[in-house]
Formats: C-alpha cells, sequence, structure tokens
C-alpha cells in the first residue's frame, strides 16, 4: 500500500471507506447497465440496424473487445497518475462513448462506438478494485473487491430490467442517454468521496507491464478467459433462450435478468468471502459448479418454472469466480496493481466475446438456444484444468498467497 494509505487511522479508514466504495461500486453500475443491457435487447437492436442476430452478438463482442485492448493500455498509461484522477478520467471517457451510441447512424459506427465505449472499462474497475483494497486490512481483500463488483452485479436486478423495460417501451438507443446519465453521476461522487492517495513514486509504464513477465499472471487470465466463457455464452443468448425454448413472454424478459442479475449478487457476495479464506481453493471448487450449473439449466430451460431457476443459480455460480480471479491477479503482481487488476475484466470480456462467438457458432450450426449453455460447461471444465495448471506450478515453485 502507498504511504498516504498506511498512516492512516483506524478510525479514518472506517469513516472513509464506505462512502468511497459506494462511488467506485457506482461505475460499476453504469458499466454493468451498458454491457448487459445489450444482451436483454439484442432482438431491438437486430431490428433496428436490420441486422442479423449473429451480427448484433458481434455488437457485444467489438464492447469485449474494447475492453481487452483498453485494460492493459490505459492503466499502464495512466500509472503515473494519482489513483482517483485516473478514475475520473476513465469514468469521463466511459460517459462520452457511451453518449457516441445514441448518435450512431448505422452497423459499422456502431460497432466503432461500442468498441470505444468498452475501452475505460477494465482500467475502471482495476484502478477501483485496487483503491478498495487499499482502503482495508489485507484479510478482507476479497470481501473489498467484491463490494466494488457489486455495483456491475446490482445493476443485473435494477439498471439493467429498467434499461431493457426502457428500451423496449420507448426505444432501444435510450440505453445510451441512461448509461451516459449515470456515468456524470459517479463523477461527482468520486470526486467527493474518494480519498486522494499519491502515486507510487516508482510508479511508470514499465514498471506496470513488468506483471506481463510472470506466469502466474497469465495463468489466472487464462482461467478467466476459459472457465468464464460459458457465464456469456449462455447469457448473450438468454433472450432468444427464455423466448423461443422456455416459451416466456416478451414482457418477462426484464424479470428474467433481474432475476439472473439476483444470482450475481448473491455469487459475488459468497465469492468476496470464501476467497478471503482461500483464493485457490474458491477457484478449484467454483469452476465444477459452474460446469454443472450450465448442463442443468440446458435441460431445465425447457420448463418455465425451472428456466426462471436456474437462470438464478448460473448467475450465481458465475459470479462467485470473479473476486477469487481479481485477488489472484493481485497476489500475483503487487508491484504493478492496477494493470494486474485490470488484467481480470480484459480477461472476462476475451470471455464475453469468446462465448458470444461461440454460442452464435453454434446457434448458427442449428444445434438450438440450449447449445451456448453446453459448450459454457466444457469451457468451464477446461478453465479448471488451467487453474489446476497454476498450482501445480506455484507448489513447484517459490511460495505464493493462496
Amino acid at each position: 500500500m502507498s504511504s498516504a494509505v498506511q498512516t492512516m487511522t483506524p478510525t479514518t479508514r472506517t469513516a472513509k471507506v464506505a462512502p468511497a466504495i459506494i462511488s467506485l461500486a457506482m461505475g460499476g453500475f453504469g458499466i454493468g447497465v451498458t454491457e448487459f443491457t445489450m444482451m436483454g435487447l439484442l432482438k431491438e437492436v437486430e431490428q433496428g440496424l436490420n441486422i442479423t442476430t449473429p451480427e448484433a452478438g458481434h455488437l457485444i463482442s467489438a464492447y469485449a473487445l474494447g475492453v481487452v485492448v483498453g485494460a492493459p493500455l490505459l492503466a499502464a498509461v495512466g500509472a503515473k497518475l494519482p489513483r482517483k484522477h485516473l478514475a475520473l478520467g476513465l469514468m469521463m471517457f466511459f460517459s462520452l462513448a457511451n453518449l457516441t451510441s445514441f448518435i450512431a447512424p448505422d452497423y459499422g459506427s456502431m460497432l466503432i462506438s461500442r468498441f470505444a465505449a468498452g475501452l475505460p472499462h477494465g482500467a475502471f474497475f482495476g484502478v477501483a478494485a485496487v483503491i478498495a483494497a487499499s482502503l482495508v486490512p489485507p484479510t478482507r481483500r476479497g470481501w473489498a473487491i467484491s463490494m466494488v463488483m457489486a455495483g456491475l452485479t446490482v445493476s443485473n436486478v435494477v439498471g439493467v430490467p429498467l434499461a431493457t423495460w426502457v428500451g423496449q417501451a420507448f426505444g432501444w438507443r435510450l440505453l445510451f442517454v441512461l448509461v451516459g446519465a449515470i456515468g456524470l453521476l459517479t463523477l461527482g461522487l468520486l470526486w467527493k468521496f474518494v480519498p486522494f492517495q499519491e502515486a507510487h513514486p516508482e510508479a511508470s509504464i514499465r514498471r506496470e507491464l513488468g506483471a506481463l513477465k510472470r506466469l502466474q499472471v497469465w495463468l489466472a487470465i487464462l482461467i478467466g478467459i476459459v472457465g468464464f466463457g460459458g457465464f456469456f455464452a449462455t447469457y448473450t443468448y438468454i433472450a432468444h433462450t427464455m423466448t423461443f425454448v422456455a416459451g416466456i413472454p416478451s414482457s418477462l424478459l426484464p424479470v428474467v435478468v433481474a432475476l439472473y442479475g439476483l444470482g450475481m449478487v448473491a455469487g459475488n457476495i459468497v465469492g468476496g468471502r470464501i476467497a478471503d479464506k482461500s483464493v485457490m481453493g474458491t477457484i478449484y471448487r467454483v469452476l465444477p459448479g459452474i460446469a454443472v450449473a450450465l448442463v442443468v439449466y440446458a435441460v431445465a430451460v425447457h420448463w418455465q418454472w425451472s428456466a426462471f431457476v436456474m437462470v438464478f443459480v448460473v448467475g450465481a455460480a458465475g459470479c462467485m469466480l470473479v473476486p477469487a480471479l481479481q485477488t489472484r491477479l493481485l497476489d500475483a503482481s503487487p508491484d504493478a496493481p492496477s494493470l494486474a487488476s485490470s488484467l481480470n475484466h480484459a480477461a472476462l470480456n476475451v470471455a464475453n466475446a469468446l462465448g458470444a462467438f461461440l454460442g452464435g457458432v453454434v446457434i448458427a450450426w442449428g444445434w438450438g438456444y440450449v447449445a451456448p449453455a453446453l459448450v459454457g460447461a466444457v469451457l468451464a471444465i477446461l478453465g479448471l484444468g488451467v487453474a489446476a495448471a497454476s498450482g501445480l506450478s506455484v507448489s513447484n515453485g517459490p511460495a505464493a498467497p493462496t
């Protein structure tokens, strides 16, 4: 931790933690709304831009690609900035980029604007996680990170269903105006409540990029890419699965999304708690749980009542993994925390792009809308294999946090 944080008294630290984390979580809320509402409005986007379902899925992939490119790039470039200033700049970029999506006139410009909107996503979550972790004792880092991520998960309970309803009733482009407004609100909260911390005196682009030389960093990234791909393979096409397979009316899709979000909130909270006990143990247990949940989902989605239940379960299972992966990356690169932390979101958005792509492929092959969930189960098991390799390489090498 920086010297600025180390000199804080327990009373001062406690007084600053809650409003600071809420402010950071609000940024995650806005990011969640723009990222996940597109999946619930996929049919409206198809009709509005006169494109096919796979082409609409490419808009989601474009956003994810922006996250992948922007996370390491912006985190490294901003290494010398005070963390609060970096968070403010990233949120301003995010707000403006989303407003360009509102005015994008055609499919090509929409692809570009969605890519641009994704650029600050990972870097913001990265610096937000580092700020939150610096405000609490080391034994509560998983909890602090999960509370920042709670903004993303809560957005799926409140923001995404609301934005989905607004998009269905008044036009899908209004999503981006809503997100821009949330971004501006976040700017005010960050400015007021997040404590200022001087940049590390040795911070540099070269120091941050040094994280990329570590095997454990790359293995943690790969766990996220492969293991979490199934979550997005399922979620990307959830609107089609619920309407065409489960037979749920389109008017109830906001309820479906809210249930998914409630599962994500529950999984994120539980994941943060258990990650504080054992990071790798959490990863080893959650990945096979995701695989089982996705297989059961593929069967249960044929009946409406069980489809509703498994939407919650899949959301919970997937999000249990995130705090552990975030903490694992911080452990693997303590001298480059911003970049390491942002790489988790780059990994998850490669998983987003991978899941959306593979889900679209099996649908295009005529395997049906339940096929992406089965692909996701396979990905989760492959991710478990990567996690096992990561743990084995630690046990055979220098001691590392677990």
